[in-house]
């Protein structure tokens, strides 16, 4: 059998799902409320800052409905777009191997079935986000990320880089996909996140808008 980096990946992917499965319910639905409330928390504070700092304040908040394991964000997003004025999109495989599309979401918008499973918004496309939060199976302390291993978000990142936009990125994860015990080295095309935020708190620190708009 050969040890190429695609056979490491694939056995890491595995054995974080592994580790993802065998948390208790409890403790997820608890980890996930958590979450919630710390990145309303950042969101709200980071914007009282910027406001109060005469800058500019994002907007557009770009986050992702859950796959079978992942922190539910849903209850959340409901909160920025009906009381916070947040504007709210998610991402849409619109084309194989190519960047994902963000389109508006809001608590009444119709959801379809797409590509891998994931629930997608039927609606106009949205601006480029100001903030990404990107769901993240592992992490490293460094900002590293470790997804499905399609690499959309890594090309989607590395559009809106390239293109000139101005961004922040917010891995959101669970505690168990810490990659700090594992033998692991990133590649040279991933996209090195700002941010990563799990059930525990934040193992790579909370961004500073105030630095970033």
């Amino acid at each position: 059998m050969t040890n190429s980096i695609e056979n490491k990946s694939a056995a890491l992917r595995t054995k974080l799902k592994q580790l993802r499965a065998a948390q208790n319910p409890m403790d997820t639905r608890r980890g996930a409320l958590l979450i919630r409330g710390r990145l309303f928390t950042w969101l709200t504070t980071s914007r009282a800052a910027l406001v109060k700092a005469g800058r500019q304040v994002p907007k557009h908040v770009a986050a992702f409905w859950p796959l079978e394991g992942e922190p539910d964000l849903s209850p959340l997003l409901v909160q920025l777009v009906e009381e916070e004025g947040f504007s709210v999109s998610l991402p849409v495989v619109v084309k194989k191997d190519a960047p994902l599309q963000f389109r508006v979401w809001t608590p009444d918008t119709q959801m379809v079935k797409g590509a891998f499973g994931v629930e997608e918004p039927v609606g106009p496309q949205a601006p480029d986000p100001d903030i990404v939060l990107v769901p993240t199976l592992g992490f490293t302390r460094q900002g590293d990320r470790v997804g499905y291993g399609q690499g959309y978000y890594d090309r989607t990142l590395a559009d809106l880089r390239d293109r000139g936009h101005r961004f922040v990125t917010l891995g959101v994860a669970w505690a168990c996909g810490d990659l700090s015990g594992f033998d692991y080295k990133p590649a040279e095309h991933d996209f090195v996140l700002d941010s990563v935020l799990t059930d525990k708190g934040w193992p790579v620190a909370a961004p500073d808008l105030l630095d970033r708009f």
